[in-house]
């Protein structure tokens, strides 16, 4: 009876320590990206993005997330090379404003690694993705780490003469870094 007494005690101290992280913290994270331009390694980032975010580490199957990009706001270090991504053949930013990420399924992978399925959508096409991730949590802080690749032709991302990868490679690595805190 003792020992049911201590596992119910131990079980309810756990639950009540569990946090659940919902608050996206947007000055502590960063989308980046990377890509190969005439075979040299260019990084970029987005300055603005929206998020909803839940997840119970005890809980991380019933995690949810979605992500906004404001496809404007890209950095790619010269204002010529923002304005150029931000037009028609690349990003075509006027009539596609955002990249959204949706997530379907989280998969733990023991430790603090996870597998995150989702839909990824950009100028109007949508891809399934799967994002590993890392999770750690420092208090009622909690920062998730990953990085995955896409092709920019499933995208239509370089159309026209950009359409080629002999000058901007296909695939784009995104990394990311989202702190969130706990109520």
């Amino acid at each position: 009876m003792k020992k049911i007494i201590l596992a119910v005690a131990l079980a309810s101290a756990f639950s009540a320590q569990a946090a659940e992280f919902t608050q996206v913290q947007p000055d502590k994270s960063a989308i980046n990206f990377v890509y190969k331009q005439m075979g040299v390694a260019v990084d970029g980032k987005f300055k603005k993005f929206a998020s909803q975010l839940t997840f119970d580490p005890a809980k991380p199957t019933a995690a949810k997330a979605t992500f906004d990009v404001d496809l404007a706001s890209v950095d790619t270090g010269a204002v010529e090379g923002d304005q150029e991504v931000a037009g028609k053949p690349w990003f075509n930013t006027k009539a596609f404003p955002t990249a959204k990420f949706v997530s379907g399924t989280v998969k733990p992978l023991g430790g603090n690694k996870y597998e995150v399925a989702g839909q990824l959508s950009i100028k109007g096409k949508t891809q399934d993705v799967v994002v590993p991730a890392t999770f750690t949590a420092q208090g009622n802080t909690g920062v998730f780490d990953g990085s995955f690749t896409i092709r920019r032709a499933d995208f239509s991302i370089g159309e026209g003469s950009w359409a080629k990868f002999d000058i901007v490679a296909n695939d784009v690595l995104i990394k990311f870094r989202i702190t969130a805190t706990s109520k």
